[in-house]
């Protein structure tokens, strides 16, 4: 599937880290960088005062599709620095100016598959293991995001900073200026900082070009950044943020949720919050908010529930959640904040001292959400059976380049009777720069709500549990491979994560080897995969073995083809799957930007009534881009089940559909208006299921939105929303209309 952003600065290398002892030779080259000797304005001209005794890189590396060869362009970076902000602005040659791939868009809204782009990963700290990114394109589209060699890259948290680029007869210039108060560094003088250049210049293939040597499939980013001196006497913090926002909403909703019921006009809502941020030191983040507001403006990802196992994943976006999320990443998913569904108030303090990283969250939640009750072999939710107070601390102790950490989540209901409680400690150490090995153990200790008419488990009893895990990763230029165990108990509950599977104990191994051939196929990689699932009876889960192939291709393509061959437990039968999996997508002109296809197809298992069945999964997607202002989104996700044995005939078991378009058009950077529909579709065979089902279900989602952006906290939204529902009559009736505005404003000293 496609991935608009993430990874868009390393999607040619694996993160986990480097050694410590191995950290200064992988290191790059040392930069020297002096203070400004005049004025700059960000606006895309390099002609300004401040530019002419900056430091200049002209040192660059293609690390993608060629292993630290010359670039086939010519890439300049300048370097400089004043006593509020730290700038750099690049000239970057384009042989056919035409060519450049460079829509307008919306804030982090990149493909590395499909358009230019330039910026700089820093490492403020010296860690040699995390930084933080800001990417600009021709036409000023804005990316920023957080960066770690153990747990990847997250475009979620924002920050504010200023840009501005300008496409010339040669190619394209840009400039960047990042506030000292948006970066984290430590209290002294001189600083050393770490620091990569990047260009990103996709054409038949993606070229990417950075001013340190990166090996291929290795194990780390962060830890080859180039070091830079000079910077001196940089203001010591005290930065603080206070955003206010008003909203209001006027909705209608059908009576009793039942689509076809006439519609209840709900009295016209109002909301006034605010979020603070205060970073009193250069190592320390103090967050507040008061009756936040975390709505979405953009419907969650497509994804297919019919027929699924475990509940879906979906990704955090909520400001408040993203400071320090990289600190919350460990092997299980033991904190996932979107459980904190509708939090009266919230407080954080994020930080680092003694060579410890930390973060300590605190809310209370009104509840209305969803919570998972995990299973060895599926999960289902109940509602949140009332308000609770949720409390997290998070530590790493770095090592080097290695750390040990200790996680504690603690959620408290506050009708009293229940909570789930959970801790322990994690690490990761790196014996050498190939290999990364990683582990967590956690303890709970829980008491279900009394609840029995919202989950059959909930009787008010006590569960406890532990969950262990262990893995090591091997990456070298042409092998790789990774081994994986994990023991997690039956009583063992995460209400606070995303731990949908308990009661199991698994062994995974991969193994992989590629080459790096010249033409049409860049590289190819053969693999083999196997994982082994058993519950704590020693019962099978599944057994699944996977060979396979992939490799990259021309126009930015990536096919991949693998033989699954497994059999996993429905109910008290374990059955067999036999399917082939398959991915391919392609980013082939500027105006065709993306096509994409996964799925799989063949033998298959009917979970919901455990029985072989056969049948399919195609998930398609592509972006067209008419012109640099207008984008159009388009998806259509498809699955069905064939079975051959039923109460009363065989034949087709459902049929689900998610269709979603959805349109943007930006004027400016700053400003855009975007609309959406979705479309769910469920046919069934009644005849065919063992419970009592719907012939036939529907869902209709629409929005419509208008956006002005000054900066990330600085916003209008007015927006309309439409949510229907298949009746009785197969017609859409409406189920919910609603119309918002909001306004909120970042204030800044």
């Amino acid at each position: 599937m496609r991935r608009a952003a993430a990874w868009a600065s390393v999607a040619v290398v694996a993160f986990s880290g480097a050694p410590a002892a191995a950290q200064s030779s992988l290191a790059g080259a040392t930069l020297q960088v002096t203070r400004a000797t005049g004025s700059i304005k960000i606006d895309g001209d390099l002609g300004d005062e401040g530019w002419r005794g900056a430091t200049r890189v002209t040192t660059w590396y293609e690390i993608n599709p060629g292993e630290n060869n010359e670039p086939p362009v010519r890439n300049v970076a300048l370097l400089t620095y004043d006593d509020r902000s730290f700038y750099i602005a690049f000239e970057l040659d384009d042989p056919d100016p035409a060519a450049i791939r460079a829509p307008l868009g919306d804030h982090d809204a990149l493909s590395g598959n499909s358009m230019d782009f330039a910026g700089v990963l820093l490492d403020p700290l010296n860690t040699g293991r995390n930084g933080v990114e800001f990417f600009v394109t021709p036409r000023n589209v804005q990316y920023d995001a957080v960066i770690d060699d153990q747990s990847g890259e997250n475009s979620s948290p924002d920050f504010f900073w200023d840009s501005a680029a300008r496409i010339g007869a040669h190619g394209w210039t840009a400039e960047i200026r990042i506030p000292f108060s948006s970066l984290r560094y430590r209290n002294a003088d001189p600083q050393t900082w770490g620091i990569i250049l990047y260009r990103n210049y996709p054409r038949n293939f993606r070229y990417q070009f950075f001013t340190t040597r990166v090996p291929k499939n290795n194990n780390c980013l962060v830890c080859y950044e180039n070091r830079m001196d000079g910077l001196e006497r940089l203001p010591p913090g005290g930065h603080l943020v206070a955003a206010p926002y008003v909203s209001g909403t006027a909705a209608s909703r059908a009576r009793d949720d039942t689509a076809g019921e006439p519609l209840i006009r709900d009295p016209l809502k109002g909301r006034v919050g605010l979020d603070v941020k205060f970073t009193p030191s250069a190592n320390t983040a103090i967050d507040a908010t008061l009756r936040p507001d975390f709505s979405q403006v953009e419907s969650d990802t497509a994804q297919i529930s019919a027929n699924e196992r475990f509940a879906l994943f979906y990704p955090e976006k909520r400001p408040f959640f993203l400071e320090g999320v990289d600190l919350l990443q460990t092997p299980f998913q033991a904190v996932y904040t979107r459980t904190i569904t509708s939090p009266d108030w919230g407080g954080r303090v994020t930080g680092k001292a003694g060579g410890i990283r930390y973060t300590a969250l605190a809310a209370a939640d009104a509840g209305g959400g969803t919570v998972i009750l995990p299973g060895p072999n599926d999960s289902t939710t109940a509602d949140q059976p009332s308000a609770s107070d949720v409390f997290v601390v998070r530590a790493q102790k770095m090592i080097g380049l290695s750390f040990i950490g200790a996680l504690v989540a603690d959620r408290e209901g506050r009708d009293g009777g229940w909570h789930n409680r959970v801790a322990g400690p994690d690490f990761q150490w790196r014996p050498s720069g190939a290999d990364v090995v990683t582990g967590q153990w956690l303890i709970s200790q829980s008491r279900t709500p009394d609840r029995p008419d919202l989950a059959d488990e909930w009787t008010g009893r006590r569960l406890s549990g532990g969950a262990a895990q262990a893995s090591w990763n091997h990456n070298t230029r042409h092998l790789d491979w990774a081994a994986k165990y994990a023991d997690v108990g039956t009583g063992f509950r995460a209400d606070t994560g995303f731990m949908p599977q308990v009661g199991y104990r698994e062994g995974y191994a991969q193994a992989g080897w590629q080459i790096y051939p010249s033409g049409f196929l860049r590289r190819e990689r053969t693999f083999l995969n196997v994982d082994y699932q058993v519950d704590q009876t020693g019962a099978l889960i599944t057994r699944d073995v996977e060979p396979g192939l992939g490799m990259d291709i021309l126009w930015n393509g990536f096919m991949q083809y693998r033989y699954i061959d497994a059999r996993t437990r429905a109910g008290t039968r374990v059955i067999q799957r036999r399917q082939l999996g398959f991915i391919a997508n392609f980013s082939p002109t500027r105006h065709f930007s993306y096509i994409g296809v996964d799925g799989t197809v063949g033998r298959d298992i009917d979970f919901d009534n455990a029985r072989p069945a056969r049948g399919a999964t195609v998930n398609i997607s592509a972006t067209l881009q008419p012109s640099d202002h207008l984008a159009l989104n388009l998806l259509q996700n498809t699955r069905w089940l064939n079975v051959d044995e039923g109460p009363f005939a065989a034949g087709r078991l459902f049929t689900q559909r998610v269709s979603r378009v959805k349109a943007t058009y930006t004027f400016t950077s700053r400003l855009f208006v975007r609309a959406i529909g979705q479309y769910i579709s469920t046919t069934r065979e009644p005849q065919l299921f063992v419970d009592v089902v719907d012939a036939r279900a529907g869902d209709f989602t629409g929005s419509l939105l208008f956006a002005y952006k000054i900066n990330w906290q600085s916003v209008m939204f007015v927006g309309y929303g439409d949510d229907r529902s298949l009746a009785d009559q197969r017609t859409l009736e409406p189920l919910d209309q609603q119309i918002f505005v909001k306004m909120s404003y970042a204030f800044q000293r």
